[in-house]
């Protein structure tokens, strides 16, 4: 096996699989927790810039067609389900360990999002930061795992942009 650069040594696909499915996993906990906890609309403020919400967003980041009549939940679910299958298929390969780590971040988070899209038809956000009147849209584990996941993916691509181009050349 050629060695790939930024690859030190190859973590198994099971390890990175692992990890995404234990971010799944903690975001479903903590979404079932904020469900049997408080009821849909609560706000509970917990510090000057924090509140545990408990909401439910039918669309996609911000909110994005939310408001577009049902259909979005079907379209959302196929856009989860074929990335997270495209995503455990790349995480099957050599990779340097940052790049995995930021596909194993997004493919928790899609499958985190997507178990919640398919079985109830929204999901349920319950991170609201705010400062003074300004809120940043309500969010979850999952989310932060989609955002941390292509942050690594960007970062990893800048800091060390020869490894692809030693990958495409291989």
């Amino acid at each position: 096996m050629k060695s790939l650069p930024g690859v030190t040594h190859f973590i198994a696909p099971w390890r990175w699989w692992t990890l995404a499915l234990a971010i799944a996993s903690a975001d479903q906990a903590l979404k079932s927790a904020i469900a049997g906890a408080l009821p849909v609309g609560s706000v509970i403020p917990l510090a000057p810039f924090f509140n545990l919400v408990h909401f439910w967003n039918t669309g996609a980041a911000f909110s994005f067609l939310a408001d577009a009549g049902g259909w979005q939940r079907y379209f959302f679910s196929v856009i989860a389900l074929v990335v997270s299958v495209v995503l455990a298929l790349i995480l099957r390969k050599p990779r340097a360990n940052s790049e995995a780590l930021g596909y194993s971040l997004i493919l928790g988070g899609a499958v985190g999002n997507l178990i919640d899209r398919a079985s109830q038809g929204h999901v349920i956000d319950y991170l609201d930061f705010y400062w003074q009147s300004w809120h940043w849209p309500a969010f979850n584990l999952a989310d932060i795992g989609i955002v941390g996941g292509a942050t690594m993916l960007i970062l990893s691509s800048l800091l060390n942009p020869n490894e692809e181009i030693g990958r495409a050349r291989e």
